[in-house]
């Protein structure tokens, strides 16, 4: 008994590996991790990341990097209403910033601080167990101006469960993370990008609009900012546009963030504001938007 006490005492953690993308046998984003980091054994989806940010600055801490922020900048783009999937239209250099299974206190503001330096904004795909922890930082992300999506509650993999609990974890997490920031969040994403055809239909049917992944940071290796900057900066020169995946869980996100930007700037890449467009009522099918690469199950 007592030891179960201890264990109700100890802070709520998720299996949330930063969102890392399933060991898997195509060649989709769904795939397993990038051989480019030897050094250490690759995080698996089911090991656990603490929610509390002093649990994670032990063994995520980064130096950061000096990188000169001073504007004028020229890196925001176009605002992009969203509706449906035809309304997510990239064109060549343009990028959307997306961050995944925050808020984290210490971690999402520095990003927040950022993004403001270089006077873009990005999407927060919040999971719904971490904004009812950190309420304050999620409505900073609201604030601020930048667009909110739902990850789930519990960040689980929905392709271990059955429909009706898959069902029921996305419809929680969006009402969770709603409830927090005082609006509705219509944007959302499958931990793990673990998805099904059945799922995408039902989520959309929902008024929900599901956001894929063109460009993976891998931000949840164990690797250097530099190491996360320049391997997204590869991916994304390699396709010229996209959705990037990243995660403000992470202090080396936090980190690298500046020098990633910097560098988007420097090629003349323009970072995309998505909205979400108020329609008349649209049929569910055409509202799922997804990147051009994704591969449905």
């Amino acid at each position: 008994m007592t030891f179960r006490l201890l264990l109700a005492g100890l802070a709520v953690s998720l299996s949330l590996v930063g969102c890392a993308t399933k060991p898997g046998n195509d060649a989709s984003l769904k795939t397993g991790f990038a051989a480019e980091e030897p050094q250490r054994k690759p995080l698996k989806a089911s090991d656990p990341v603490e929610m509390e940010p002093s649990k994670w600055m032990v063994a995520d801490l980064e130096t950061r990097q000096a990188i000169d922020t001073n504007g004028p900048h020229r890196l925001a783009g176009r605002t992009l209403e969203v509706a449906s999937l035809r309304d997510i239209q990239l064109a060549d250099k343009e990028v959307v910033l997306t961050f995944d299974d925050g808020p984290a206190p210490g971690k999402t503001e520095r990003i927040l601080a950022t993004l403001d330096k270089f006077g873009v904004k990005a999407t927060f795909m919040m999971v719904g167990e971490m904004a009812q922890a950190h309420p304050a930082t999620a409505r900073e992300v609201f604030a601020h101006g930048d667009t909110i999506g739902s990850h789930t509650f519990h960040h689980p993999d929905l392709d271990k469960m059955s429909f009706d609990m898959a069902m029921a974890e996305i419809m929680r997490g969006k009402n969770a993370v709603a409830k927090v920031i005082g609006t509705e969040v219509p944007f959302f994403r499958f931990p793990y990008l673990a998805d099904s055809r059945r799922l995408r239909n039902a989520v959309a049917a929902r008024d929900l609009i599901v956001m894929d992944v063109d460009i993976d940071s891998k931000d949840y290796f164990s690797s250097t900012p530099t190491a996360v900057a320049t391997r997204t900066m590869n991916d994304l020169r390699k396709r010229g546009r996209g959705i990037i995946l990243m995660h403000d869980i992470h202090q080396r996100t936090a980190a690298m963030l500046p020098s990633l930007l910097s560098r988007m700037e420097k090629e003349g890449y323009k970072v995309v504001t998505l909205k979400y467009k108020t329609t008349a009522p649209t049929p569910a099918t055409n509202l799922v938007a997804q990147a051009d690469t994704k591969m449905v199950r």
